[in-house]
């Protein structure tokens, strides 16, 4: 597993090049990474396989995994930045972005955009790296704030003009999403949704799997570690206190379930992060 050390007290942003032998091993950050990728690229993210198209751009929170098996040579064009140094939260009304690029499980963790804006964004890019020797943060969070605001609204727009089958609310995939959201803190059991939807377990998991691209434990696993992350990022609670509100039996197997799914401890995660300015 291959992690890059944040000092906590630098909360910083960066543009680089990323070399896809970087990631034939586990590659993960305590930083949003936003990826130009003008090639396509199979890449694994998390526990989910994707072949991701030529002009795409990539979202990523912190400590989400990323890796690739193909034994071609595929660079990136990397932009990371700490959430102190620009919080989507405390922005989300100019760059409506949460849930749209970042931490969503159930939508594609990418957009992918016309040639032209995809050169509009890598210009984008090469402005944020002249301006960052000289530590022009206000015209660098503008750039950042343009690059998130572009993309949001292209991948709204995909998500308006295609609905597909697995998110109408006919669908298994759909209720169970629904009933994901809405008991997922008291129910971690496959067999729990399959009865509730009328299915075997074996049946069920097929169905999501086609449906949403994504085995049913896979994503009851993406969520409760997407709430615990959450948890750990946007407020105070001791990690107790977030152990209790996912109703995990105790604080020690919180903290390994955490660690095993994501790669760090809780409290790693939340030294490492930070909490966020707008935490209640």
């Amino acid at each position: 597993m291959s992690q890059q050390a944040i000092n906590p007290q630098q909360k910083t942003i960066a543009v680089q090049v990323l070399h896809s032998e970087n990631l034939r091993d586990d590659y993960q950050i305590a930083l949003y990474q936003i990826l130009l990728l003008d090639k396509t690229a199979p890449l694994r993210i998390d526990l989910a396989e994707h072949t991701i198209p030529s002009y795409s751009i990539l979202f990523l929170s912190p400590y989400q995994h990323l890796s690739t098996s193909t034994s071609t040579e595929t660079t990136f064009r990397q932009l990371s930045f700490h959430g102190d140094y620009y919080c989507i939260e405390y922005h989300k009304k100019e760059v409506a972005c949460n849930g749209i690029l970042f931490n969503n499980i159930y939508v594609q963790p990418y957009v992918t955009v016309p040639p032209a804006l995809f050169n509009e964004i890598e210009n984008i890019y090469q402005k944020i790296q002249d301006e960052i020797p000289h530590h022009s943060d206000a015209i660098i969070k503008a750039y950042l704030q343009l690059i998130l605001a572009l993309c949001s609204k292209e991948k709204k727009q995909i998500m308006k003009d295609f609905v597909p089958l697995s998110l109408q609310d006919n669908t298994v995939g759909y209720q169970f999403q629904q009933e994901l959201e809405r008991v997922f803190r008291l129910q971690k059991s496959v067999l729990y949704y399959a009865d509730h939807a009328g299915l075997s377990t074996d049946r069920f998991s097929k169905k999501i799997k086609l449906q949403l691209g994504k085995s049913p434990s896979t994503l009851i696993q993406e969520r409760m570690t997407l709430e615990a992350k959450k948890l750990l990022h946007l407020t105070h609670l001791s990690i107790k206190e977030i152990a209790d509100d996912l109703h995990f039996n105790d604080e020690h197997y919180f903290s390994r379930y955490f660690k095993k799914n994501v790669g760090v401890s809780p409290s790693q995660y939340r030294e490492q992060v930070g909490i966020s300015i707008v935490a209640k």
